[in-house]
């Protein structure tokens, strides 16, 4: 064999070799070799997931209010609940860290705060539930409460388990204008065991009465219920009250002034039981007739004319009596029906104040006897005052707790019910 043809057996041989090296190196049977090895590790993975999964708590617990929540409510907004087993524990607590007291349900099936919870404040619940295997499972929340500047309250009269006089409405003045009167009328409910039908009037955006056609019937019972928790009053603001008020009615007392003859005659379920001489507004200063309903009583009080605008040339109050006795307001605007010590010889006989309506009494109050003070003890806030025959304009409806001044029609024309 020559050079040449040994040189070219020798390159074929290792061309041959070259390509079965080359063919091994790439075989099917490594690349299968190595899919097996990840695809073993990768099974055996999904085991352990599948078998911690099939070892997991089956309890399933709820928060309310959802993670990340604002303007939450104040009053039963937080809640836990768990289905498939038992709340074992539950921790409530400020951001600051400061514990919030809570209950839990007998079974173990809800926990809620104890009490109403605070304004603008975040909170925080971690919760933990035990299945009936007694595997555990957790679960946490956040959510912040509806601030002062998106909610409203409303201040109510009469106050809850008082006893009051038939004139009495309920009363409720709103710290925020009213916009949605409708939804906001919608969670204020007032029933009467009397059965005597109720009806709200709006005297503005931000003031609700209710009262039925007539005068509460004597002995009733008055329940007020405020659900105005989460109701949008205005755009943005929320309610956050939810609370039931009950009062009584007390016995049937009107009193009616007449400012010409200048007695009052006070009638009690019907029936007269007093009368009593009075000295009403003077012709300058008269007295408003209408239907007015005594809303706060004082055993004695300051009358400053300058509060309501009787002043001097000097700006001073044309009258300032430190201890008028036995006073009790009639309107918003300064009428009261009170004793008065320092008149003589007027009642009965002459018209002299700057609008109130006068009965005689003693310096300092003292005497049960003197016909201010009787009146005074047999009053109730909320019983009716009368004024008719005086100079003087009927009082306008929302001057005090009067809206008795209106017909009926009136009245349920101002409802958004």
């Amino acid at each position: 064999m020559t050079d040449s043809k040994r040189r070219r057996g020798l390159m074929a041989m290792s061309a041959l070799l070259g390509g079965v090296l080359v063919l091994s190196a790439c075989s099917d049977d490594g690349d299968k070799g190595g899919k097996t090895s990840a695809g073993n590790a990768e099974s055996s993975q999904q085991e352990v997931d599948k078998a911690a999964a099939a070892d997991a708590s089956e309890a399933q617990i709820a928060i309310k209010p959802k993670n990340g929540a604002t303007n939450a409510s104040i009053n039963n907004a937080a809640q836990v609940t768990v289905a498939k087993g038992k709340l074992t524990k539950v921790v409530m607590t400020t951001a600051d860290g400061t514990a919030v007291e809570g209950t839990l349900a007998a079974d173990g099936s809800s926990w809620k705060p104890a009490g109403q919870l605070e304004r603008s404040t975040t909170y925080k619940i971690d919760a933990t539930a035990a299945d009936s295997k007694g595997r555990e499972a957790h679960e946490n929340s956040s959510f912040t409460t509806v601030s002062p500047d998106n909610s409203f309250i409303g201040n109510f009269t009469p106050e809850d388990g008082s006893t009051v006089g038939v004139g009495m409405p309920v009363s409720i003045n709103f710290n925020k204008a009213i916009t949605d009167k409708k939804a906001v009328q919608a969670g204020v409910t007032v029933t009467s065991s009397s059965g005597q039908e109720v009806v709200g009037h709006w005297f503005n955006s931000q003031r609700l009465d209710l009262r039925p056609e007539d005068y509460w019937q004597g002995g009733s019972t008055v329940t007020l219920k405020l659900a105005l928790d989460g109701v949008e009053g205005a755009d943005g603001v929320f309610g956050v009250q939810q609370k039931t008020v009950t009062f009584k009615v007390g016995r049937d007392q009107v009193s009616t002034v007449d400012v010409k003859s200048k007695t009052m005659t006070v009638t009690r379920d019907g029936k007269t039981i007093k009368t009593i001489p009075i000295s009403a507004g003077s012709p300058e200063n008269p007295t408003y007739n209408g239907q007015m309903v005594i809303s706060e009583k004082h055993k004695e009080t300051r009358m400053n004319g300058a509060t309501v605008g009787f002043t001097d040339d000097d700006g001073k109050g044309e009258y300032d009596i430190k201890d008028v006795p036995h006073a009790m307001r009639l309107s918003t605007s300064g009428t009261f029906i009170h004793g008065n010590y320092w008149g003589k010889g007027i009642f009965g006989n002459a018209n002299t104040s700057h609008g109130c309506v006068g009965l005689a009494d003693v310096k300092g109050a003292n005497d049960s006897s003197a016909p201010g003070a009787w009146f005074y003890d047999n009053s109730l806030v909320g019983d009716v005052v009368i004024v008719k025959n005086s100079p003087d304009k009927t009082i306008t409806p929302d001057n005090g707790l009067n809206g008795w001044n209106m017909s009926w029609a009136e009245w349920t024309a101002g409802s958004q019910a």
